[in-house]
């Protein structure tokens, strides 16, 4: 199923088909005969948060998509755990449907831990990933610790709902260093205090819960494949996102798999939401992400 394209230079085609238990959508700008397509993927975020980033890549197609629990794309069991394999599979469903040859493809966050996997499972179908901030927790010293943050948030969603549990989700993504045995004896985020509510709706259909327990943060890379892959991978952080020892989460671990796989991560303007221009609220640096980018596609070809 696909929608008529937009007019004007960057004209834009909506599709959407059926995977094992969701339905994926996923937008094509430009023409796919024009160039090495770029896929933009996130998780939990959908395509609206890319909306910057895309404009400002010019001199190829690009495709978004919503992930199958976010946005536009819909699961059969929408409260059920959705896993890094999962969303690969999903990623590999999407570039089979381009039809388009390997693709080159930016992923943020917890896009970048499904990509990782993606590439270990369909070693094939990326020319280059850039892995920007993945937050996978299995990569580093502290993943016992990180698992069971990430299990009590998901706990905490599940007895007392949204507005909770994302106040401790905020509080280990801005966290910098390793979680120690002490970090679950703090009290409780309010949520207030993030402007969050604190009543239950009684919804469980979040997509950052549903990642969560899907054991998302406890990805631990297979370094041996995706060293025999035939992609490119480049790990990639943000300058504001801190170092290997003080850093965010996400950080961190990007910067653990770059050293398993022997390289340096690149160093993109801002931080984990450096692509952002406005979406959300959050203004990152788009313009400078965008050229930072470029540089690191073009530099493979």
């Amino acid at each position: 199923m696909s929608s008529a394209p937009s007019s004007g230079r960057y004209d834009r085609t909506t599709h959407a088909f059926a995977v094992d238990g969701a339905t994926l959508t996923y937008d094509v700008h430009g023409d796919l005969s024009s160039g090495t397509p770029l896929v933009l993927v996130a998780s939990p975020m959908d395509a609206v948060g890319f909306a910057s980033l895309q404009s400002r890549i010019t001199d190829r197609p690009v495709v978004t998509y919503d992930p199958r629990n976010a946005g536009r794309s819909r699961r059969d069991e929408p409260t059920a755990a959705v896993t890094p394999e999962q969303h690969a599979d999903d990623l590999y469903a999407v570039i089979v449907a381009l039809g388009a040859g390997p693709v080159d493809v930016f992923a943020s966050s917890g896009g970048a831990v499904n990509a990782l996997a993606c590439v270990e499972r369909h070693p094939d179908a990326m020319r280059t990933l850039v892995a920007h901030e993945p937050p996978a927790g299995g990569a580093l010293p502290d993943s016992a610790g990180i698992s069971a943050v990430c299990a009590d948030i998901v706990a905490t969603y599940d007895a007392s709902g949204m507005g909770w549990a994302m106040a401790k989700f905020i509080g280990i993504a801005m966290h910098r260093g390793q979680v120690d045995d002490g970090y679950l004896a703090q009290p409780a985020p309010d949520p207030a205090q993030f402007g969050m509510p604190t009543d239950d709706t009684g919804d469980r259909t979040d997509p950052l819960m549903s990642n969560l327990r899907g054991l998302g943060c406890d990805y631990a890379a297979d370094v041996d494949r995706l060293r025999q892959a035939s992609t490119r991978i480049v790990l990639a952080v943000g300058e504001e996102s801190g170092g290997p020892d003080d850093g965010e989460l996400a950080c961190r671990a990007a910067r653990a798999i770059a050293a398993a796989l022997g390289q340096d991560p690149v160093v993109f303007p801002g931080g984990h939401n450096g692509f952002l221009g406005g979406e959300y609220g959050q203004m990152g640096k788009p313009d400078e992400f965008a050229a930072t980018l470029r540089e690191v596609l073009s530099s493979a070809e």
